[in-house]
């Protein structure tokens, strides 16, 4: 049955919002924490309730706020008995009053940056482990997401006074983004520069049972760059760090090179204290002899691609999925091969929607000719220019969007087009490649109601993109 294209916009949306609904925390919670009569039972362990005096719940993330929250209702009779309290960091739009754990603001909504109230939320949280320090029958639990690295900052100072500021990890991170370097090497940066990132947050936790539930908003679920693993050993070393900041060349930058300087020289420092560590050259324990680790994954980008999956099955829709497995390339690199893919697909028989995750990067253009978007909305707004070039009616909806309902410093969580938002391009004359040029995708696709709003999610493992194809007989 051939589909209008109201039909496939109200699909591609609700196949989309399926996937993010199947890693909301409150199901990832209940899946993975449950009291069963004198049993708190973890993923697949057990804690007898009577080797447990007290739960101290910390964290941060886009999604810890709403986490925490599943944890007071699922462990609501140890809540009711005063045997839970703690400290979360998010976002100041997740902010709501819990029963016994604290959701302390820790940075403007949209803006994924660190901020001097979250490094004030992170020592409340570090003090509130310190008063309860060295308790072999505490009970820390730790609930991470996406968004955590900011949320959480601690800038390090080394014993002898010096270190580095808010502002020069801020200089570090904004560069380091605006230059196209991938997650996984921003966190090697940073983790070397903060005393809570790379194993920081375990260390605090020595003498205690830390169970850290993790969802997991980076490609491949490595636990040691989610959030920048704050309770996983730092597999990498300052010199790596270095190594990050020398390939795309900081101090060779007009407006950081004076920070780059700084940079650069801390972590050698480092390098010549001896401090240049990653796990594998600590013991066996990480150097909290007789600490009670665990680390789990409670959900990530292939759960929402599945979730996703099963909602276009019920619409009748033979569909292929992919998450990907490794770091994405370019924003655009992304568009331009999956718009080829939905041209393929409304040409030929086999699946009429694909559903893919992952997570690509933007490389920013000056900041005085840069607009606003996000890399949702690079990436829609390269397929669209590239599918634009042909002239033809276009067959297929094509939407992208980030999980957490955020895609860069905008309000919306990315951008769809289909034979409609064409059609008003090309209507206005407006030219795609003038605004992907000054990342300026948001005011592109605001001029033609092609911006994907939901507002914070709750959630966050990376991004969702959905394609369906009306297909003719």
């Amino acid at each position: 049955m051939k589909q209008t294209q109201q039909q496939l916009r109200k699909d591609m949306s609700a196949i989309w919002q399926a996937g993010v609904a199947g890693v909301l925390p409150d199901r990832l919670i209940r899946d993975n924490v449950r009291l069963e009569h004198d049993l708190l039972i973890i993923g697949d362990v057990e804690y007898p309730l009577d080797g447990i005096d007290h739960i101290t719940v910390i964290g941060g993330g886009k999604a810890s706020g709403a986490m925490a929250e599943a944890v007071e209702e699922v462990l609501q009779p140890l809540v009711a008995r005063g045997k839970i309290s703690g400290w979360i960091n998010v976002p100041d739009d997740c902010v709501q009053t819990l029963r016994a754990i604290h959701l302390h603001g820790a940075r403007p909504a949209g803006v994924n940056e660190p901020t001097e109230s979250g490094v004030w939320g992170t020592e409340q949280m570090l003090g509130r482990l310190e008063s309860r320090k060295k308790s072999p029958r505490e009970l820390v639990m730790a609930l991470m997401s996406g968004g955590g690295s900011a949320l959480m900052p601690a800038p390090l100072m080394q014993e002898h006074g010096m270190g580095v500021t808010l502002g020069q990890k801020l200089a570090v991170t904004r560069f380091l983004s605006a230059a196209g370097a991938t997650i996984n090497e921003i966190n090697t940066v940073r983790k070397q520069l903060s005393a809570i990132k790379g194993g920081g947050l375990k260390r605090h936790c020595s003498g205690m049972t830390l169970v850290s539930l993790i969802l997991s908003d980076v490609i491949g679920d490595p636990l040691d760059v989610i959030a920048s693993g704050p309770t996983v050993e730092n597999q990498t070393t300052a010199t790596d760090a270095v190594n990050v900041l020398e390939k795309y060349q900081m101090t060779a930058h007009p407006e950081y090179a004076a920070t780059g300087k700084t940079i650069l020289k801390f972590l050698q420092d480092k390098q010549n204290d001896k401090q240049d560590q990653s796990a594998a050259h600590l013991p066996d324990d990480g150097g909290n002899r007789g600490q009670s680790v665990r680390n789990l994954i409670i959900g990530n980008n292939v759960t929402a691609v599945d979730a996703a999956g099963m909602e276009a099955e019920k619409r009748g829709y033979s569909h292929a999925m992919i998450a990907a497995t490794q770091p994405e390339g370019l924003a655009e690199d992304v568009g331009l091969h999956l718009v080829h893919v939905a041209q393929k697909m409304q040409q030929e028989h086999g699946p009429d929607c694909l559903i893919s995750g992952g997570e690509p990067v933007v490389k920013l253009v000056a900041a005085e000719k840069r607009g606003l978007g996000g890399r949702n909305q690079q990436l829609v707004l390269a397929a669209l220019s590239k599918f634009l070039e042909n002239g033809l009616p276009c067959r297929f909806g094509f939407l992208s969007g980030g999980t957490d309902g955020e895609d860069g410093p905008t309000d919306a969580a990315g951008a769809f087009f289909d034979n409609e938002i064409l059609e008003k391009v090309r209507a206005g004359g407006l030219d795609p490649m003038d605004y992907l040029a000054r990342n300026d995708a948001y005011h592109f696709f605001e001029q033609v109601s092609g911006l994907l709003k939901t507002g914070p999610t709750g959630t966050n493992v990376c991004d969702l993109r959905v394609i369906v194809v009306e297909k003719t007989d």
